[in-house]
């Protein structure tokens, strides 16, 4: 990306291994994801281009001389930062803020292209079973980072059975996170999402409600559906501030407000009006995707959920720039991509 809007498909060398921890991969499913669309809309003239893309499914084609828990031939799940997995801050689950760790796209490396330098690979690449049915490979993929992300908000938000959910979003992100809550228990599960094809995928995944309304208006549906009370969590997955301003004007006192739509702002209100009177706990973040990763796997192995719905177009690597005006647009939900 050169600057906003002006995506191109390039020849670049091939990566090579740099150091004893690293892994290169032919990368088979990519994606565009949500938040790259912050720079699709805002990057400034970048004269040597940023690299784009952090979410892949490869094969292992080189392996650097430390690297144990991989093979040449795996087929791997990468996550969307990489880590040693091994560090402290790796060791309590807050794996992105690995000291050996940081994160694709933007920098060297990112995944919207045929190969794939993945450093610190044997904390970050998860291999995926041999013989893994291919009709699998768009849920394994969303593993990499949007049904995981949709997971960190609704784990680090505490739903669990008996909770009332809001989800602020309806894009892959929002829609992951109306699964995961229901994977979690929730029984009443409030989308806010004005954007019916995709409200529709959402009351599938487990949504009991859906609030079209913005705003004051639909800060008022949702306290009518919750008796006036709120919800117990409300997951944000929007990053702009008119949804941060709908979640602290829904959740309800002593409720929680988990944020992992990239945040476009730099100052949210933590004020009496805001958090501080209703007693509010704020959380959210990256989400800490290799925590969640092996545990998630089977899930997806055995049918138990289905992510992967979220993909409604698919197209080749050399078409990149129509799957990003087809997000940006809202025609497509969320664009496969097979290099």
């Amino acid at each position: 990306m050169y600057n906003a809007g002006d995506i191109r498909v390039e020849d670049v060398p091939e990566p090579t291994i740099q150091e004893p921890t690293d892994a290169i991969i032919r990368v088979t499913y990519a994606c565009v994801c949500g938040s790259d669309l912050h720079p699709y809309h805002s990057l400034e003239e970048t004269p040597e281009g940023r690299r784009m893309g952090h979410e892949a499914i490869g094969v292992v084609e080189q392996i650097g001389s430390d690297v144990a828990r991989l093979s040449v031939g795996d087929t791997v799940i990468v996550p969307f930062a990489w880590s040693d997995n091994t560090c402290s801050f790796c060791r309590d689950g807050v794996t992105t803020s690995c000291v050996h760790g940081g994160f694709f796209d933007g920098a060297s490396s990112a995944t919207q292209a045929e190969k794939l330098l993945v450093p610190q690979a044997d904390g970050t690449a998860v291999v995926i079973p041999e013989g893994t049915d291919e009709s699998l490979m768009p849920s394994l993929l969303t593993l990499s980072d949007v049904y995981l992300t949709g997971y960190h908000a609704a784990h680090k938000g505490g739903v669990e059975p008996g909770k009332t959910v809001v989800v602020i979003g309806d894009g892959a992100v929002g829609l992951s996170a109306v699964l995961a809550a229901k994977q979690l228990g929730a029984e009443t599960i409030i989308l806010m999402g004005r954007h019916e094809d995709r409200t529709t995928l959402g009351r599938e995944f487990g949504a009991t409600h859906v609030v079209p309304e913005r705003g004051e208006e639909g800060i008022a549906k949702v306290l009518g559906i919750t008796g006036g009370e709120g919800a117990h969590v409300v997951l944000e997955a929007v990053g702009h501030m008119p949804a941060y301003e709908q979640a602290y004007g829904i959740v309800r006192p002593g409720g929680t407000i988990s944020r992992v739509g990239v945040p476009q702002y730099e100052d949210a209100p933590v004020g009496f009006a805001s958090l501080f009177g209703k007693n509010a706990t704020l959380t959210g973040g990256p989400a800490t995707v290799r925590a969640y990763l092996e545990a998630a796997l089977p899930q997806v192995l055995d049918g138990t959920i289905d992510p992967g719905r979220v993909f409604d177009r698919e197209l080749p690597l050399d078409e990149i720039a129509e799957a990003y005006r087809l997000m940006d647009s809202r025609e497509a939900l969320k664009v496969l991509i097979r290099p």
